[in-house]
């Protein structure tokens, strides 16, 4: 009954879908059925956090994910706002219970020697205008570390030849400076005088497509996808994949986590942090396939 009260509210006033609605539907069957077994006696009204805590117990148990139980615990909070609002429960016992940690997976970079592969390899690259761009639009995120959004925003004003500095606009607008070097710095140059002289310019953006638009966020991904497929074998090719690699090179040669934090963009630099685990995760590999002991 209160089940069925919560999943009409769903549908006709949250108008959530159909499959959103089934979801939410099958996880609180799922509790409902897990605290009966629990104990007959038990109903909605007179469930506490403890059993709550027994359910989410029961599923790691099981072998279930974090974030599938974080899922089904957010269903649960849902159902119990909406039954205390309605008076059909006297209180919330899902406020008193923690989600599980959820494990972030390490992020996947390229080896030193496939990125050198990638940028230096002569039969890579040919001199036409995809070509050039293609090659220069890769250097610059190997480079700078910036992300995509930020690359496609790039306009030609964006880029400070005489100090050799880019401005980039990262999340929620806010801007920050990424200085590169002079190999970067000569294969923009290049690439500029061979845009200018080939492209039909229909824009201010640094990076355009052959009719002269600002290149889109499917045509950059397929760029990468397909010349980081030339030198990995990593399932994820993505420009982000060419992100981790920035920070993990400079991790690895010497840089400091703030100053790779600012470099990157991250509010905190918690979210930076996750780069010394995976060199520190890289340095066990290692150890455990040289050492004669490990």
């Amino acid at each position: 009954m209160m089940i069925g009260q919560f999943l009409e509210y769903l549908r006709y006033e949250r108008n959530k879908s159909v499959l959103t609605v089934q979801n939410y539907g099958e996880d609180l069957l799922r509790f409902e059925l897990f605290f009966k077994k629990l104990d007959d006696h038990l109903s909605w009204e007179s469930v506490d956090s403890d059993v709550i805590r027994e359910w989410v117990d029961s599923m790691m148990d099981k072998g279930n994910s974090a974030s599938s139980i974080c899922r089904r615990l957010s269903a649960l909070r849902t159902f119990f706002r909406f039954a205390l609002l309605k008076g059909l429960v006297k209180s919330d016992p899902t406020r008193f219970v923690k989600n599980p940690k959820t494990e972030r997976p390490l992020p996947q970079f390229l080896k030193e020697k496939e990125i050198e592969k990638l940028l230096d390899g002569e039969k890579i690259w040919d001199n036409t205008f995809d070509g050039v761009r293609d090659r220069t639009v890769i250097m610059t995120f190997y480079e700078t570390g910036i992300r995509l959004s930020e690359l496609i925003s790039l306009d030609d004003v964006s880029v400070d030849f005489g100090r050799n500095l880019i401005k980039v606009t990262g999340k929620r607008n806010k801007q920050r400076i990424v200085p590169f070097g002079e190999g970067l710095a000569g294969t923009l140059r290049r690439y500029i005088s061979l845009r200018d002289e080939v492209v039909d310019k229909r824009c201010n953006a640094l990076f355009l497509s052959d009719k002269g638009l600002r290149l889109t966020k499917g045509q950059i991904q397929y760029m990468v996808r397909r010349h980081l497929g030339m030198v990995s074998t990593l399932k994820k090719r993505s420009p982000h994949v060419i992100r981790h690699t920035f920070a993990t090179s400079l991790l690895n040669n010497g840089a400091d986590i703030k100053s790779i934090k600012e470099l990157l963009g991250h509010e905190s630099v918690v979210t930076t942090e996750i780069y010394a685990h995976v060199t520190f995760e890289e340095l066990k590999r290692i150890y455990k396939h040289a050492h004669p002991r490990a």
